[in-house]
This record gives C-alpha cells, structure tokens and sequence, in this order.
C-alpha cells in the first residue's frame, strides 16, 4: 500500500470510528506506530483529523478535548517508563524538594523514586499523593484546590498562591503539547495556571512528554521554551523536530 492510499484508509477510519489509536493503526496497516504518527500529522495539517492523546479524532470534534486520565494511562506505556526513569537522573543529589505535576508519565516518575535518601515532594495530583502517601523517606504535600475530574488535579486560585510561597529545587512537568512556535501548552486554563505555577516556583524545570506531544499545540500556553530546562521524550520523537526545539535553546534528552 502506498502511503497516499495508506493516509487515505487512515482518514476513513477515524471518520468511521470517531477515535483511533496509534498502536492500533500500526497493527493495521503493518507499519511503525512513528509511520503512523507522521501519517496522522500530514492528516491534521490537512484539516483531516485532530491528533489526541495516542491517537486521532476526526477534525471538529472538539478539538481541545483532553482524553481521561485512565484512558491516557494506557497510551504509550513502555516510552513513558522509559522517560520516567530518564528524569529520574535528573534528580539533584541529596535531600531536596520536588514538585510533581499531574499526569500518567509524571506518575510513573513517582513510583520511581528512590527510597534510600529523604524526599520532600510536593504535588497537586491526587494519584500520585495516594502512590506517595506512608513511604517513610517521603515528606508528602498535597497542594490545596478544586480537583478536577479530567486530572484528578487540584487547580485554582488556592492552588497557584500555595505554589507561590514555594521554592523548589527541580519540578517534573507534564504537557499536552510542545512546538517551537506556541511553547508547552495545555487545553484547560486552569490547568495551565497550575503548570505555570510549577514552573516558576522551581530552580529547575523538566518536562515529560512522549513523541506523541512534540510538534503539537494547545490552547492554553503554560511556559516559553525558554522557561523551561529540559524536555525528556521517547526514541520515536521526530529528529527535525527535536533539532528545532534544540536550535532554541531547549536540551531535549532522548530516553
């Protein structure tokens, strides 16, 4: 099958079935889920399709749509493992103050923590408080606010003071999207308050975002590429792409 004739099947599919994934697309048309994601970025280019978290809906259906956290924690699985344990050597030596923000990669990096040296974590994620909660080397905080359903994460105005009163020494930052053009993006205002918060109240700043976010963009930007240390993806990132991101002054890391 030709590529053309590929895209062409691809864009039938999401009509017909209202969400694809993209490891379910690999198997189907027997090619790598990276095929799959350049397929489904010429597709949304178009005006086609809407890339979603692992996946694709058809264009229009609303665009800004955020997947649930269950069914994003299933998308991905082996490269954010891969990506947690990278951010893990990102860690400061010594006691020090972590701040977590919500999201399945970020969750991951938690249950990865070492527990041979005293922690102060902080987070607004309930998942990841309840994952930390009774391990004698953790000092946990959980940040004050409303929880959204869509996250399980605080936000709010009580979310983002408490955050200001903060000075972390490294933050793990979940995004939706990343592209030289708009930044680290998020579809929820208030969430994106919360991100922006994590960012500016740590000495140092990491993102954590599969292949599937690099490229993308959001309604909501959260930091400047230049607010931001360091983007740790998986090896299906696009390498033009990642060189860009470079070019501006981000260091990606390759997990």
């Amino acid at each position: 099958m030709y590529a053309e004739e590929r895209q062409q099947a691809i864009a039938r599919l999401v009509s017909e079935r209202g969400r694809v994934s993209v490891a379910d697309l690999a198997t189907e048309f027997v090619v790598t889920t990276e095929t799959v994601r350049r397929d489904l970025s010429l597709l949304e280019r178009a005006g086609v399709v809407h890339r979603v978290h692992g996946g694709a809906v058809p264009s229009g259906t609303l665009a800004g749509i955020e997947a649930m956290l269950s069914e994003r924690d299933t998308a991905n699985t082996t490269e954010k493992d891969r990506i947690a344990r990278a951010a893990l050597e990102q860690l400061p030596a010594g006691e020090v103050t972590i701040l977590i923000d919500a999201g399945t990669t970020t969750a991951r990096l938690a249950s990865m923590l070492p527990t041979d040296r005293r922690l102060i974590v902080v987070t607004h994620a309930v998942p990841i408080a309840a994952r930390l909660a009774g391990l004698p080397n953790v000092d946990l905080h959980l940040l004050p606010g409303r929880v959204r359903p869509m996250t399980h994460a605080a936000v709010g105005a009580d979310t983002v003071a408490a955050l200001g009163r903060i000075r972390a020494d490294i933050a793990f930052i979940g995004t939706n999207a990343v592209s030289v053009e708009h930044g680290f993006s998020t579809p929820d205002l208030e969430e994106a308050a919360a991100k922006r918060a994590l960012v500016h109240a740590a000495r140092r700043s990491v993102v954590l975002a599969d292949a599937s976010k690099i490229g993308q963009e959001a309604s909501q930007r959260f930091a400047e590429l230049a607010e931001v240390d360091v983007l740790i993806t998986d090896g299906s990132a696009d390498r033009g792409d990642c060189a860009e991101l470079t070019a501006h002054g981000l260091e990606v890391v390759i997990a």
